[in-house]
């Protein structure tokens, strides 16, 4: 199997959604344990990649200090994550990205070496992680010479990330010995048990 090309894959953390459950505040920048859950994210997603971008559709200011590029959805009507794909695969001068979402603080260290191996193996365009339930399709690996296909799929009105992926060769990589992996962050209620969970 090649070597896992991580100068040639851009990490894209999607922080452009409503965050509804959350009070409509966002939730890359909501604190867990004294840093925003973003930090938490980057700091497990940036040593996979050679470069990182981030798409949010506000408080684009306080995303930049991190110092990646920060683009917002090309709509300005929260279409969904595969909006901030395609955003963000249009900036990218990699071939692959790996994406994850900003709310997702445990996201396993080795995901972009595993959704390549399944990308590999399977010589597919898109890799989706898999837990012990179901895919996880926030978490992918895909390339960015499907970004033609994504932006003609989102301009017929289409949104459903499972539908577009299964128009392409898709890859599943197994993280079922990983049961925290793809824990995600959506009500305050949730946020707190993490909190507690990591205290101790």
């Amino acid at each position: 199997m090649p070597s896992y090309p991580c100068s040639d894959i851009t990490g894209v953390v999607l922080a452009g959604g409503r965050a509804t459950r959350m009070g409509g505040e966002d939730k890359g920048l909501i604190e867990i344990s004294g840093l925003p859950m973003i930090e938490h994210v980057l700091a497990r997603l940036v040593p996979q990649c050679g470069a990182v971008v981030i798409n949010a559709n506000r408080n684009l200011e306080q995303y930049a200090r991190y110092g990646w590029p920060v683009v917002a959805d090309s709509s300005e009507d929260f279409q969904g994550p595969l909006a901030g794909i395609a955003s963000a695969l249009s900036q990218i001068d990699t071939r692959y990205a790996v994406t994850v979402p900003c709310d997702s603080p445990l996201l396993p260290h080795d995901l972009g070496a595993r959704l390549w191996a399944a990308l590999s193996r399977d010589d597919a365009e898109i890799a989706v992680a898999r837990d012990a339930d179901r895919i996880q399709p926030v978490f992918s690996m895909l390339k960015r010479e499907l970004l033609a296909s994504l932006n003609d799929y989102l301009q017929k009105g289409e949104r459903k990330i499972d539908r577009w992926y299964r128009l392409h060769r898709m890859a599943t990589a197994d993280f079922t010995d990983c049961p925290d992996a793809f824990l995600n962050v959506n009500t305050p209620e949730e946020c707190a048990a993490l909190e507690a969970r990591l205290a101790t």
